[in-house]
């Protein structure tokens, strides 16, 4: 198939490593070019420079209130263009409802939530009829998941913002959706198995949950989010699609 990606520019926050940058592999395989962000100088420049000419890497802070314009505009100065955004974060931290402080909240608040909603805001007044706003999310938008209260607490919120987001520019042409993983073997669900007392006992226990009986593989996620953002699937907008291995058991 055809996902008719060849020459479409897409930011993608997060981009420089686990699924920000599965995706970025994805749409560059495919014919697009890809702005990727991190707040590390040297892993965005390693990002960049592994996906070769149709990227370029930015360091900047999804935090940061001018972040979403600088990353807009090094799309249109390097590639002459902008026609989507994948909004992807790090994890805020983990934890239970009474161990995490305020300070943490707050920076989560500010890194995860406003920081998305600000980019969704800035790429919504830039794209035009074609664009797309993606939102990497979690299967917390259905589910709170043990020992995540923060991510619990933030990621269904965003949901409602995407789906109110979608409502909103739908008639612009804009398209807005979420994508919802669950177990994708990265780094950072690898450090979250991490914290039990037997990481690869707990890791068995979650692959027995899942019907596939696995985790899933950064690829298989950028896969389907690069399809997701492509012209193949113009008439998906306000839906969360899980890429769980089927462990979401409601319709």
């Amino acid at each position: 198939m055809d996902l008719g990606l060849k020459d479409r520019v897409y930011v993608v926050t997060g981009g420089s490593r686990g699924l920000g940058n599965a995706t970025a592999r994805a749409l560059v395989a495919d014919g697009a070019k890809v702005v990727v962000s991190g707040r590390d100088d040297a892993s965005v420049a390693a990002a960049a420079e592994e996906l070769g000419a149709n990227a370029v890497g930015v360091a900047a802070d999804n935090g940061d209130p001018g972040t979403p314009e600088r990353l807009i505009a090094a799309a249109r100065e390097h590639f002459g263009r902008f026609d989507g955004v994948l909004i992807s974060v790090g994890g805020p931290p983990a934890g239970l409802a009474a161990d995490n402080t305020d300070e943490q909240w707050l920076g989560a608040f500010g890194t995860v939530f406003l920081g998305a909603v600000r980019m969704a805001r800035a790429a919504a007044a830039e794209l035009g009829e074609g664009g797309v706003i993606g939102f990497v999310l979690s299967a917390s938008v259905h589910e709170p998941i043990g020992g995540l209260t923060i991510s619990n607490g933030l990621r269904p919120g965003l949901a409602g913002f995407a789906k109110s987001l979608a409502d909103e520019l739908g008639p612009r042409g804009i398209r807005v959706l979420g994508v919802l993983p669950s177990r994708i073997d990265t780094d950072r669900v690898r450090e979250l198995d991490a914290l039990s007392a037997d990481p690869a006992a707990t890791r068995a226990a979650n692959e027995s949950r899942i019907p596939l009986g696995r985790y899933g593989t950064p690829d298989e996620f950028g896969r389907v989010a690069a399809f997701l953002l492509s012209p193949a699937a113009s008439y998906l907008t306000g839906i969360m699609v899980p890429v769980d291995g089927g462990v979401r058991r409601g319709f």
